[in-house]
C-alpha cells in the first residue's frame, strides 16, 4: 500500500505524543513494505517556507511546509489578543494548506490517507483528501473539534464542562468542515470517542477504538529499593498537574526518595522555584533515546498527575513497560489504564495530600511496589507495536476495498 501519513510535527521538530506516536507508526508501516508519504509543517524562516520541501529520512518521503498564517509553532506563545483572533480564523480554515495537500497528493496518489491532527493544517485538510476521493482515517489525538485550546479547561483551570456561546458557535463550524468527511475514525480510548459523538460528531461515521502503542520490553527492569526515584515525564506546564507532584513530594519526610522531573514547558521555571532548594528534586530537561531509557529503568514509580481530561496516556504505557506502577489522577482516559492495587493507583484531581499519602505508603513498603510491578509490566503486553500494525494494515486494506 501507498500510505500518506499527514502529522503537524516530524523529526527533528517534535512537540508531543501524537507526533511522536505518527512517527513511529510510519517507520513500521514502512519496514512491513508499505510506501509512506508524510506531509508536515515546518517553521517559517523567509517567505518560500510556505512552499513545500521534499526529504527522503529513512525511506520515507516528506513533505514539509509552512502553512501561511502569523505564527507557527515555534512562536505561537507571542500573540496580541488582536492577532491571534486573525490567527484562529485562518486557523479553522487555511486556503494556502488546501491547495498544497492537495497539490501533493495529485502527485502522489496514495491508496489511504492518515490525518493525525489537524493542528496548524487547519480543518481544510478534510476538504483537501476528500476532494481528491481518496480513503481517509482520522485519529482523535485531542480536543481541537470541540475546544480551540485542545485541552476543554477554563482560565482558572477547571475542566470545561459548559462551552460558552463562541464555543458553540466554533463547534458548528468544526461539524461543517470535519463531519462525515473521514471514513474512519480512530480513538485511542472510548472515553475520547464517546466526547466527540456526544457532542454530534461523526455519528455517520465509522469509528473505532485502537489505543495507541508501544515497542515492548523483552523483560521487566530489574529495580533497587535503597532510594525510591520517582519519574515524571511530560510538559512543563500547569495543566499537566506537575506543581501538584512536586507540592506533594516535599510534604513527605525522607532522605532516600528522588524525584525526577523530565521535560521542558513554559512553566518550567515556576517548578523550579516551587522546588526551591529541595535537593531530592531533579530537573532533566528534556530528555529522548538511551538518557530517558535509563531513567525509566531504574525508576520504582512514576505520575501521571495531570488535570486536563487525556484522551489516553502513552507515558502511562512507557511507564508500564519497564515495570514502574504509575499514580495518575482519576479523570480522562487514565481510569482505562490504571487500576487501582494492580499497576498502580488513581488519585482526586488536584489533591496533594492524597496524592502524598499514596506515595508515602508505597514509598515505606517496597513488597507492595513489587506486586504492583508486576502488573505493570503485564498490562504493558497488551500494547505492542506489531499487533497495533497489523490492526492498522487491516483497517487501511478495508477502507480500500
Amino acid at each position: 500500500m501507498k500510505i500518506c501519513q499527514i502529522i503537524y510535527t516530524y523529526p527533528p521538530y517534535i512537540l508531543g505524543g501524537a507526533d511522536i506516536y505518527a512517527q513511529k507508526i510510519s517507520a513500521e508501516l514502512s519496514k512491513s513494505g508499505n510506501e509512506v508519504v508524510v506531509i508536515t509543517t515546518q517553521p517559517y524562516e523567509s517567505f518560500s517556507s510556505s512552499k513545500p520541501s521534499i526529504k527522503i529520512i529513512d525511506g520515507i518521503k516528506v513533505y514539509r511546509f509552512y502553512p501561511f498564517n502569523i505564527y507557527s509553532w515555534t512562536n505561537s506563545s507571542k500573540k496580541s489578543m488582536f492577532l491571534k483572533s486573525i490567527w484562529h480564523i485562518f486557523d479553522i480554515w487555511n486556503l494556502h494548506t488546501y491547495i498544497i495537500i492537495k497539490k501533493i497528493l495529485q502527485i502522489e496518489k496514495p491508496d489511504v490517507v492518515h490525518i493525525h491532527t489537524p493542528i496548524w493544517f487547519s480543518l481544510s485538510v478534510f476538504d483537501a483528501v476528500k476532494s481528491m476521493k481518496i480513503p481517509t482515517v482520522f485519529t482523535l489525538h485531542d480536543y481541537l473539534l470541540l475546544c480551540r485550546k485542545l485541552l476543554l479547561l477554563r482560565k482558572n483551570g477547571d475542566v470545561c464542562e459548559k462551552p460558552s456561546l463562541i464555543c458553540k458557535v466554533y463547534q458548528s463550524l468544526s461539524k461543517t468542515f470535519v463531519n462525515n468527511k473521514p471514513d474512519l475514525i480512530i480513538a485511542p480510548s472510548q472515553f475520547v470517542l464517546d466526547m466527540l459523538t456526544t457532542n454530534g460528531f461523526f455519528n455517520k461515521s465509522k469509528c473505532i477504538v485502537l489505543p495507541l502503542c508501544i515497542n515492548l520490553c523483552s523483560e521487566k527492569a530489574t529495580k533497587d529499593y535503597n532510594t525510591i526515584d520517582i519519574l515524571y515525564v511530560g510538559g512543563l506546564i500547569k495543566y499537566k498537574g506537575v506543581q501538584i507532584l512536586i507540592s506533594a513530594f516535599k510534604k513527605i519526610d525522607s532522605k532516600n526518595i528522588r524525584l525526577h522531573i523530565i521535560g521542558k514547558g513554559i512553566d518550567e521555571l515556576e517548578f523550579r522555584k516551587i522546588a526551591r532548594s529541595d535537593t531530592r528534586i531533579i530537573f532533566h530537561g528534556f530528555k529522548v533515546g538511551e538518557e530517558l531509557e535509563n531513567l525509566y529503568k531504574k525508576a520504582n514509580i512514576a505520575v501521571a498527575p495531570s488535570m486536563c481530561n487525556e484522551t489516553f496516556g502513552l507515558v502511562i504505557l512507557e511507564s508500564f513497560n519497564y515495570g514502574i506502577p504509575v499514580i495518575g489522577t482519576n479523570i480522562g482516559a487514565y481510569p482505562n489504564l490504571i487500576k487501582n492495587e494492580y499497576n498502580g493507583f488513581l488519585f482526586n484531581t488536584g489533591n496533594v495530600n492524597e496524592l502524598k499519602d499514596i506515595l508515602e505508603s508505597l514509598i515505606n513498603t517496597p513488597f507492595k511496589l513489587q506486586i504492583l510491578e508486576d502488573g505493570a509490566f503485564e498490562t504493558a503486553q497488551k500494547y505492542g507495536l506489531k499487533n497495533h500494525i497489523k490492526k492498522l494494515e487491516n483497517s487501511y486494506k478495508g477502507l480500500m476495498r
